[in-house]
């Protein structure tokens, strides 16, 4: 077994709210500067940078897994990670047809760029990716293993767009064994809370949007028998057992 650093949730700049900066080279060089082992891309209700962040990251000699920042129903964030770009491009397809399509206004909530690997513009997505999905969060981990994927709340601590936050705890039957929390929490009063983190697994992730914020991040450990996304995603779906610190 062998630690590995690690940030699970870090956007792009295909997320309207993620600065143009945020390109595939950009932000996998500021992982390489901090240390990262692994990181995973998670925009907004979308995968469509994901395959240049992985070409990339393979470049980089940094594990990169495809993922997706998806906001429910109930406009509580979840993140969403997949074991091969294949799943994650296919879920991709499944939630652009289980959300809203309302035109994005990027004078008002930025653009939404699609690029490649040398962070050349290819297009850019017309629907507004600030939108919640028509998927309750209670629903989220299952469809997401039916694409060898799993999931987790997001930013449990915060007071907006968390599953917390929307729903006052987290469902026993939404089957989440790790939440995610913001680097600064203050976990054991968040424990004594909200009980029912004290039976899951904890990340702490960046959710960066600039690459200042991912410099600033603390690179936090997991544990795993190898780098690989298949074993990411073993230790989440264990976890409290899952070697995450």
């Amino acid at each position: 077994m062998t630690e590995y650093t690690y940030d699970f949730h870090i956007h792009s700049c295909l997320s309207p709210c993620g600065d143009n900066d945020m390109t595939p080279n950009n932000l996998v060089g500021m992982a390489a500067v901090m240390g990262l082992d692994v990181i995973a891309i998670t925009d907004h209700n979308t995968c469509k940078n994901a395959p240049a962040v992985l070409a990339v990251a393979e470049e980089a000699g940094i594990l990169a897994i495809p993922g997706m920042e998806l906001c429910t129903a109930e406009e509580a964030h979840v993140v969403c990670l997949f074991e091969t770009l294949e799943g994650a491009m296919d879920f991709d397809r499944h939630i652009y047809n289980s959300m809203p399509h309302i035109p994005n206004r990027p004078e008002i909530f930025g653009e939404q760029r699609i690029l490649d690997q040398d962070d050349t513009l290819t297009g850019t997505l017309e629907d507004l990716l600030l939108v919640a999905s028509f998927l309750g969060a209670d629903e989220v981990k299952a469809l997401c293993e039916q694409y060898g994927g799993t999931a987790f709340p997001a930013h449990v601590d915060r007071d907006s767009y968390s599953v917390i936050a929307s729903l006052g705890s987290i469902p026993p039957e939404a089957g989440f064994t790790v939440a995610e929390v913001t680097r600064d929490c203050d976990l054991n009063a968040l424990k004594e809370r909200y009980p029912e983190l004290k039976a899951m697994g904890i990340v702490r992730d960046s959710d960066s949007h600039y690459l200042d914020t991912l410099a600033a991040s603390q690179a936090l450990k997991i544990t795993l028998p190898e780098r690989s996304a298949k074993a990411v995603l073993a230790a989440l779906r264990a976890g409290a057992s899952g070697c995450i610190n």
